[in-house]
C-alpha cells in the first residue's frame, strides 16, 4: 500500500494548478469524442456515401486542421494562449453542430473542413500552455497524464458513442459540441494567460523571421517529417480500420468496444511508461515504437473476427504508448522559448497533413490494390520510419543539449500576466 502511495505521489505530485484544470478540460472534451470515431461509419452507412467519398470528407477534416494548426500556433504566440483555445473551442462547438445537420456532400465536406480548422487549433496553443507552466523536470510525467486523461475520455466515448449511434447519430455531434462548451468554460474562468510578457522577451515574442527559422531548422523538420510517416499508418484505426470491420459484418457497436480496447490499455498501463522509459535513448524508444505499431496495423490484413481485430488494436497500441511521452518531451526540447506556439503548430500540421492525406491514400490503395495490400504497406512504413529514427536520432540530442545549455529552450516561467489590448 505504501507503495502505491510513494508510486502516486511521484506520478502525480507536484505539478501546477494550472496544469490540473488543462488536465480536466482535457478529460472533459475526450469523454464527448464521439463524431471523429465514428464519422467513416457514419458517412458510409448512415448518409450513403462511398468509401472514397467517406476518405474525402475525413481528409478535408485534416486540410482544415493544418489551416489550423498553422494559424493557432502564430496565434498563441502573437495573441495569446488563452484567447486562442477559447476561440479554438467555441468555433469548433459551432461547426460541430453545422456538421451534425448537414445532409448534401457538399455541406458536410464544407462543415469537416470547418470544424478541423477550429478544432485543431487548440492544439499548438494547449501544448505550448504546458510547456510554459511545467517545469522541464516535470515534463513527461505532465504529457504522460494529459495523455492517460486523453485515452480514458476516448475509451469510455468510443463504447458509449457505439451505444449512442444506434439511438440517433445527431446525438453524437451534440454531445461532442456540448463538452468543447464546457472545457472552453473552464478555461475562461479558471485558466489564466501563459504567454511570457515583459522587457525580457517583447522583442522575441513575435520575431519576424520566425518561418524562416522554422524552416531553415532541419533537424526539428526531419523529427516533424518522421512523425507524418507515423501519423500516416496510425490514422487508418479512424478512417480504414472501421470499413474493412464492416466489410466482415461486424457492427458499428462492435468496432466501438474494439477500438474501446486502445483507450484502456493507456489508461491501464500509460501512467507506468515513464519509468519504463525514463533514462532511456529518445531515438530507440521512437524506432520501437515504429516498428510495433507497423506490426500492429500489418497484422489486420489477417484479421476476420472481432477478437483478432482486438488483438491487433492492442499491438499497435503499445507502439502508441511508447511514441507519445517521447514526442512530446522531445517537442519541448528542440522548441525555442519565443517560438513555442509555432513549433507546436508545424509539429501539429504533420497530424493534419496525415489526416488529409491518410484517408484518401487509404481508401484508393484499399480499393484499388486490395485491403491487404493496405496493411501490408501500414507494416513497411513503420520499419522504414524505425530505420530514420535510430539515423537522425544523435543530431536530435546535440539540438537539444544546445538548447538547453543557451536557456532557450527549457527556461522555467517565473512570472506571466495577461497581455494589454494594444499588445494583443
Amino acid at each position: 500500500m505504501r507503495t502505491m502511495r510513494s508510486w502516486f505521489r511521484d506520478t502525480t505530485g507536484g505539478l501546477p494548478t494550472t496544469f490540473w484544470y488543462l488536465w480536466s478540460g482535457t478529460l472533459i472534451n475526450r469523454l464527448g469524442s464521439f463524431v471523429l470515431v465514428f464519422l467513416a461509419i457514419y458517412l458510409t452507412q448512415e448518409r450513403g456515401f462511398s468509401a472514397s467519398q467517406a476518405g474525402l470528407v475525413i481528409g478535408l477534416w485534416g486540410v482544415g486542421g493544418a489551416f489550423g494548426t498553422t494559424a493557432g500556433g502564430t496565434l498563441a504566440d502573437r495573441w495569446g494562449r488563452r484567447p486562442t483555445l477559447l476561440t479554438a473551442h467555441v468555433g469548433a462547438a459551432a461547426m460541430m453542430l453545422a456538421l451534425g445537420l448537414a445532409r448534401d456532400l457538399w455541406a458536410v465536406a464544407l462543415g469537416a473542413l470547418l470544424l478541423g480548422m477550429f478544432a485543431e487549433a487548440a492544439r499548438p496553443a494547449f501544448g505550448a500552455m504546458m510547456i510554459d507552466v511545467v517545469p522541464a523536470k516535470d515534463r513527461l510525467r505532465a504529457f504522460s497524464l494529459n495523455y492517460w486523461a486523453i485515452n480514458l475520455g476516448f475509451a469510455c466515448a468510443a463504447v458509449l458513442a457505439g451505444l449512442a449511434a444506434q439511438a440517433n447519430y445527431l446525438l453524437l455531434f451534440v454531445v461532442d459540441a456540448a463538452t468543447m462548451l464546457i472545457t472552453a468554460l473552464i478555461i475562461f474562468s479558471k485558466v489564466p494567460e501563459t504567454r511570457q510578457v515583459g522587457p525580457a522577451t517583447a522583442t522575441k515574442a513575435a520575431p519576424r523571421c520566425a518561418l524562416r527559422t522554422i524552416l531553415t531548422d532541419r533537424v526539428y523538420l526531419g523529427f516533424v517529417a518522421l512523425n507524418l510517416f507515423a501519423a500516416l499508418v496510425f490514422l487508418q484505426h479512424i478512417s480504414m480500420l472501421p470499413i474493412a470491420m464492416g466489410d466482415d459484418g461486424l457492427s458499428p457497436a462492435t468496432y466501438g468496444s474494439v477500438i474501446a480496447l486502445n483507450g484502456i490499455l493507456i489508461v491501464v498501463g500509460q501512467l507506468f511508461v515513464p519509468r519504463l522509459i525514463r533514462g532511456r535513448s529518445r531515438s530507440h524508444v521512437l524506432a520501437l515504437a515504429s516498428v510495433v505499431m507497423g506490426v500492429g496495423f500489418g497484422l489486420t490484413a489477417f484479421a476476420g473476427t472481432a477478437w483478432f481485430y482486438g488483438l491487433t488494436v492492442l499491438i499497435w497500441t503499445v507502439g502508441e504508448m511508447l511514441n507519445s511521452p517521447s514526442n512530446s518531451t522531445l517537442i519541448a526540447e528542440l522548441s525555442p522559448a519565443e517560438l513555442r506556439g509555432r513549433y507546436q503548430g508545424v509539429f501539429s500540421l504533420s497530424w493534419q497533413i496525415a489526416g488529409a492525406s491518410a484517408p484518401i491514400l487509404g481508401g484508393l490503395v484499399r480499393e484499388h490494390a486490395g485491403n491487404d495490400t493496405l496493411w501490408y504497406g501500414c507494416a513497411a512504413l513503420g520499419l522504414l520510419t524505425a530505420v530514420a529514427h535510430l539515423v537522425s536520432g544523435p543530431a536530435r540530442e546535440r539540438r537539444a543539449a544546445e538548447l538547453r545549455r543557451s536557456g532557450e529552450a527549457l527556461a522555467p516561467v517565473t512570472a506571466t500576466r495577461a497581455p494589454q489590448p494594444a499588445e494583443a
